[in-house]
């Protein structure tokens, strides 16, 4: 698996439950859980336990959750395709 990096886009691979998540937007209290295939930025690297920092944002660019997430829970997604 290839390692995950800074400002890496991903996608998560299962609901993260409603209190791991730091909320920005009051209008998103009432969720249960952020929803597998929710798209966010890495924006925090923590090496020595592999937990990432993601961000949240809406498509106008305005985040709305926050939440560290481990290895296991995320997908990074790839624009360009990489040939070995």
């Amino acid at each position: 698996m290839k390692k995950v990096k800074l400002l890496d886009t991903i996608a998560t691979l299962k609901p993260i439950p409603i209190e791991r998540l730091q909320l920005v937007e009051e209008d998103y209290t009432s969720i249960e859980s952020l929803p597998s295939g929710q798209v966010g930025t890495i924006v925090e690297v923590y090496e020595q336990e592999e937990y990432y920092l993601a961000e949240f944002a809406d498509t106008q660019g305005c985040k709305y959750a926050m939440a560290t997430l481990r290895a296991d829970e995320i997908l990074v997604l790839h624009y360009d395709l990489a040939i070995a």
